[in-house]
């Protein structure tokens, strides 16, 4: 039993120059492998085969894929020669604040992936049409428009379009049997909206039909009007149901995806304030963390 133990205590004595040996074996193998795997060398560092995937397509020439690889290598051979030269000339000090900078930036990064993933996770991301209507009136006054708004339709006619009358009545008038018409006919319209429920901005329509501009959009862009313009590509038919005007408050339904992103950010972070506090007590609670005096 003593002979046992006497060469385990042997053995155990060499372990520490096992370990040594077998951490230099790894390293020269890995070396090795990287240097046949390599397909450039600035100092210890090595550019791999690997590196490259990524770098090409399939849709240039091999001549050109020879400059783009050559060119990648190049950049890379810059970068590590510059990155080498600056840990040289570069004081102590400043790599020690970079390195700082580093490390705080690497931690915001896991830190910030962990918490995205616990929110997506369990925070409610529901949002009442109550919720909306309360921080609307609450805040309403916060909401301004910086531009008209509007609700409309228009129609697109081509020059050589045949029944432009029917047409015309049947958008002017819009009852059911007039939209399935316009419906039967639309596939002959340059473009169109039937949607007048939608709030469309001014600079939107006057983009839209080219016989609008700046300076004549007020003239026609009216509430309740209907009216045709025409220029050398066709007739323009725009009736409009419902003009809102800059400065005013713009309506729940226009604003509602802004207000929606408003309170899920804060209910977002109220969510993260609770989850560290959380974390906080139990490290408190299972002795992980302390202050110490």
């Amino acid at each position: 039993m003593r002979d046992k133990i006497r060469d385990m205590k042997r053995i155990w004595n060499y372990f520490p120059v096992l370990l040594a040996l077998l951490a230099l074996f790894s390293c020269t193998y890995l070396k090795k492998v990287e240097e046949d795997d390599a397909v450039a060398r600035v100092g210890e560092q090595y550019l791999l085969r690997d590196d490259l995937e990524g770098v090409l397509n399939g849709n240039i020439s091999a001549e050109d894929s020879l400059v783009v690889v050559n060119n990648y290598i190049n950049e890379w051979a810059k970068d590590q020669l510059l990155f080498e030269r600056a840990r040289i000339n570069i004081s102590e000090v400043k790599q020690a604040e970079f390195e700082e900078l580093v490390s705080q930036y690497r931690a915001d990064l896991y830190i910030n992936a962990y918490k995205e993933a616990l929110v997506n996770k369990g925070m409610d991301t529901v949002v009442s049409q109550a919720e909306l209507v309360a921080y609307y009136e609450a805040n309403k006054h916060n909401f301004r428009l910086n531009e008209d708004l509007m609700k409309l339709r228009y129609i697109s006619i081509p020059k050589d379009f045949n029944g432009l009358d029917e047409v015309k009545k049947a958008f002017e008038e819009f009852k059911d049997e007039d939209i399935a018409l316009l419906r039967n006919k639309a596939l002959k319209f340059r473009f169109y909206t039937f949607d007048d429920s939608t709030w469309v901005r001014g600079s939107e329509v006057v983009k839209k039909i080219p016989v609008l501009t700046p300076d004549n959009k007020d003239e026609y862009l009216k509430k309740s009007q209907f009216f045709e313009l025409s220029d050398s590509l066709g007739v323009y038919l725009v009736a409009v149901k419902d003009v809102l005007k800059r400065t005013e408050t713009p309506p729940l339904d226009y604003v509602e995806p802004t207000i929606k992103k408003i309170l899920l950010n804060k209910r977002k972070l109220e969510y993260i304030r609770t989850l560290e506090q959380e974390l906080l007590d139990e490290a408190t609670r299972d002795k992980e963390f302390e202050i110490l005096k």
